[in-house]
């Protein structure tokens, strides 16, 4: 079952347009969908597909080993001779020779990071081949496509060696709520919102984790058998995934992890809890991190001036990564050992204080989604992110999200309660009180909620626009 992904599918097939071979990279998170994506698009639309993996990182790796495996994939897939190419340029050429002369072709080229993990020189290789052989293709798509988005970004998106050769750069992120609740199918329809919220809250938009939820069973049972168990596979994702996505350097990528797991923090702030790393390569790792999909940097801009905030604030915006390093890292022995049991999710310490964050975390990285609700549908919004500041006052002013068009900041208050009452009014009010902006914005409100909402908080007229959690979960 394919779901969404629509606006990545249409311009993709833009490319076939073109009377040239077109160069495409293609990233994001791990378990995302990226190679999904690209089998689904050569489905649809190509007369040929060639798909070639590299191999994972492990011990013994050489660049040998993956220039045989890239010739057995081909051979395998095409038919030409399994010879072990000598270098990699011979190795593209080989591919080159089996292009079709007719029809589209699309040529995947996955994980390419660990296709070239060996050889300093690879992006080089990739580069002569392009120039040399696969650009002088008419109806070709060659999608160089991998988890380490850095790697992409350093050696294709920001080398001056490819300017001018990338057609098409397609970041993957999740996928968007509805579609999210349609991979549970009908028996999705039939779920609360808020327990929809609670399987969110643990798995994000990542396609693999939300198809992995089985929703005849409940929150507990899903929790329990997914991350609880010493087979599930969010119990055994977080090792797996930072293995490959960043191989020796991830236990340096997990201590920052780690850092920002209870609250939001700016790199000084990071930089304070651990003396031991560098500010270089502090901003080395948050930029990784970033790239991998794990953090967002929230700066957005000054209300008072208009202009950037210096000082970004990193929050963890995996839902899976926040979940797994709160409750399951901790319990990890027990749960190897078969220890560690629960029949409700309540029974987890902290639980509704942090639904509540990980419900602020799903609006912020589906933020886009919201702006139809609150009248932003066909406006130009120029900054949207949390905010954190003390004012001239020394009060200090904290938004759970703050939008800015050209004349208005909008400020949204993001609440998951059983029930919400009045007193989300005054806290609201106390915050736009101490916000300072310039005399050329007008200040709105809005409430993003899930809960039960108390009459008397639309009745009071207070919030401009009310969004109830339901609405985003609807197509």
């Amino acid at each position: 079952m394919f779901i969404g992904r629509k606006e990545y599918l249409d311009s993709l097939g833009m490319l076939w347009n073109k009377s040239t071979a077109s160069l495409v990279t293609c990233r994001g998170r791990r378990r995302i969908g990226k190679s999904t994506l690209i089998e689904e698009f050569a489905a649809r639309t190509a007369d040929h597909f060639i798909e070639i993996e590299g191999l994972p990182p492990c011990k013994g790796m050489t660049d040998r080993r993956q220039r045989r495996h890239f010739c057995q994939v081909l051979s395998d897939q095409t038919g030409c001779r399994r010879v072990a190419p000598q270098s990699w340029a011979a190795a593209f050429k080989m591919l080159d020779e089996v292009v079709p002369n007719q029809g589209r072709t699309v040529i995947l080229l996955d994980e390419i990071s660990w296709m070239g993990s060996r050889n300093p020189d690879f992006a080089g290789f990739l580069k002569g081949a392009w120039d040399k052989f696969w650009r002088k293709h008419e109806k070709l798509i060659v999608v160089l496509c991998g988890s380490v988005s850095s790697w992409i970004a350093d050696n294709i998106l920001n080398s001056t060696g490819f300017v001018g050769r990338n057609s098409l750069d397609v970041e993957v992120s999740e996928l968007s709520l509805p579609e999210c609740v349609s991979c549970w199918g009908a028996a999705g329809e039939r779920l609360s919102t808020l327990e929809k919220l609670d399987f969110l809250a643990v798995t994000g938009g990542v396609p693999r984790y939300v198809e992995e939820i089985q929703p005849g069973y409940s929150v507990a049972e899903n929790i329990s058998r997914m991350c609880f168990s010493p087979d599930g596979l969010l119990f055994r994702e977080f090792d797996a995934t930072f293995s490959e996505v960043f191989g020796r350097t991830s236990q340096s990528r997990g201590k920052v992890l780690r850092a920002l797991s209870e609250k939001p923090l700016s790199m000084s702030e990071l930089a304070a809890a651990d003396k031991k790393t560098a500010n270089g390569r502090l901003s080395r790792i948050l930029k990784e991190l970033e790239y991998a999909g794990f953090v967002s940097g929230d700066a957005g801009l000054n209300p008072e001036t208009g202009e950037p905030f210096r000082i970004e604030r990193y929050r963890i915006r995996d839902a899976y990564t926040r979940f797994y390093l709160h409750y399951v890292e901790p319990r990890r022995e027990a749960i190897q050992r078969n220890l560690f049991k629960f029949s409700s999710v309540e029974q987890l310490v902290g639980w509704n204080a942090w639904l509540g964050l990980q419900f602020e975390t799903l609006v912020l990285n589906h933020v886009k989604e919201l702006f139809p609700h609150l009248g932003l549908g066909r406006t130009l919004v120029l900054s949207a992110a949390p905010y954190q500041r003390k004012n001239a006052a020394g009060e200090n002013c904290q938004i759970d999200l703050l939008i800015q068009t050209a004349s208005t900041a909008l400020v949204v208050e993001i609440k998951r309660r059983k029930r919400v009452d009045r007193s989300v009014i005054d806290e609201v009010r106390e915050k736009v009180r101490r916000l300072k902006v310039s005399s050329g914005l007008s200040i709105r409100t809005a409430l993003v909620y899930a809960g039960e909402l108390s009459e008397g908080v639309p009745a009071d007229g207070y919030f401009d626009f009310i969004v109830p959690a339901e609405k985003l979960l609807m197509n």
